[in-house]
């Protein structure tokens, strides 16, 4: 990679910053069934192969995540965050970098993780779901851009954040950043996608490597 280091890092969540697929994970409390038909799903998306615009909504009405769902997915991010990222988030906050987690997982449930880790709300770009008074599903943000395949672009696009800007991810819509972006590492700790690290700037498979570019 060109230059120097970076100023502003954009992260993904899931399979990146934390060891699960959010979607999957809820699918499969639904049953091997559900679980098999999300997991695939999610898959192909992350491959380029199917638009996430095309399975978004289709994946959380199989799936139709309750208040307590929400609940022990947070758990779950907490308990799967990746080896060595709380120390390395923390050491790029204390040398000025700016984190942003930008995710096509559930808000609701990543914030608990994002602040744990220090990074501000107004820092998280996520999907929203919404639940009724019994906290039965009732909805999601279907006007929300992460449900695009293009829609992590259009959201960083317009943050403003400061450059040099990398963007580090696993799938085909982190890889979508890359135009608005100085730079796009792939990560690899959990799942290597060909078609993802064939557009890279770099690979990188643990937190350890990723700080070290940050901070070059």
């Amino acid at each position: 990679m060109s230059g120097t280091g970076f100023a502003s890092v954009v992260l993904d969540v899931d399979s990146t910053l934390c060891g699960i697929e959010g979607i999957d994970w809820l699918a499969a409390r639904r049953g091997a069934e559900a679980g098999v038909r999300i997991a695939e799903l999610t898959d192909r998306a992350m491959n380029g192969e199917l638009a996430l615009d095309a399975v978004y909504g289709e994946r959380l009405g199989v799936v139709r995540p309750t208040r307590d769902d929400l609940d022990a997915l947070a758990t779950a991010y907490e308990g799967a965050l990746a080896p060595g990222a709380a120390a390395a988030i923390a050491r790029m906050r204390a040398s000025g970098r700016r984190i942003v987690l930008v995710s096509g997982g559930i808000r609701n449930a990543i914030l608990p993780v994002a602040r744990r880790l220090g990074i501000d709300d107004t820092d998280v770009h996520a999907v929203n779901v919404l639940v009724d008074g019994s906290g039965a599903y009732e909805t999601y943000d279907a006007h929300s851009p992460m449900t695009t395949a293009e829609g992590k672009r259009s959201v960083v696009a317009a943050l403003g954040l400061p450059r040099r800007l990398v963007a580090v991810g696993d799938g085909a819509t982190d890889l979508a950043i890359r135009p608005v972006a100085d730079a796009f590492i792939a990560f690899t700790g959990y799942v290597r996608r060909e078609p993802v690290v064939a557009g890279a700037d770099a690979v990188v498979d643990s937190f350890d490597q990723l700080v070290e570019l940050v901070l070059a």
